[in-house]
């Protein structure tokens, strides 16, 4: 079996309103594409960036931490800046949920989208397994064997207490700082959510002061909702979230 050809960050230039779309720990682009493509169809600018140490082999995964990870994001951020567009929502997956939330007690966005953002901790060995399975799937595909992926492992998984103690960190953060967030929210969550604790979708909502803000349970999708049965729901769902924001140069 030949090398992996790993997903690429992805811009999708359109009009001047622009989604930053964020994914999800050991996540990729991939996982917000379809959606980037959607909107993209729908007249708007979509970026999909990748964080360091993700899309990559899991070693340079733990050469990372969030802090490196949220320095990705306010770098894409900037990046559209830069560009040219003045007017940018963002949406994000899991940790890029997460990361949403942050951005918007943080930049000038126009509205924010987390989907099965993890406000709560306590799923810490839901976690922990999914890192590990992640690591394992990432040198399957790239071809090693067995033996070779379980001489790996050990180092690895020796590494992963550290930084799911500081992805804890992370998220404790963004939910002492909920409060600071007025702008447009659309609060998703899947109800079959099977990574993070689902009242977090409630907390969010409820914590969040934003005039304007929604929360919408899709009951048959998992956790990576964007790749879901229901993301063509989805998908409308948020088009007209956007398209119900005031997308005026502030």
């Amino acid at each position: 079996m030949g090398k992996i050809r790993p997903p690429k960050p992805f811009l999708l230039e359109g009009g001047r309103r622009a989604v930053l779309l964020l994914h999800g720990f050991t996540g990729n682009s991939a996982d917000v594409r379809q959606l980037g493509r959607y909107l993209n169809n729908r007249g708007y600018t979509c970026y999909g960036p990748h964080y360091s140490g993700h899309a990559v082999p899991p070693e340079e995964l733990f050469r990372t931490t969030p802090d490196d990870w949220w320095n990705d994001v306010r770098h894409a951020f900037a990046f559209l800046q830069k560009s040219g567009y003045t007017e940018i929502a963002v949406c994000g997956l899991s940790l890029g949920g997460v990361f949403s939330l942050k951005c918007g007690y943080t930049f000038p966005v126009k509205g924010i989208i987390p989907m099965c953002a993890p406000v709560r901790n306590g799923t810490q060995e839901t976690v922990r397994s999914g890192v590990i399975r992640y690591s394992r799937n990432y040198k399957t595909y790239e071809g090693e064997s067995h033996q070779e992926i379980d001489s790996e492992m050990p180092a690895l998984e020796a590494k992963v207490p550290q930084m799911l103690e500081r992805l804890a960190a992370l998220i404790d953060d963004v939910r002492h700082h909920l409060s600071l967030i007025r702008v447009p929210a659309l609060v998703v969550q899947a109800g079959l959510d099977e990574m993070i604790d689902r009242t977090s979708a409630d907390t969010i909502y409820q914590e969040i002061q934003s005039s304007v803000k929604q929360i919408k349970w899709y009951n048959q999708s998992t956790h990576v909702i964007t790749l879901g049965t229901e993301k063509a729901q989805l998908h409308q769902d948020i088009e007209a979230f956007l398209e119900s924001l005031d997308w005026s140069v502030s």
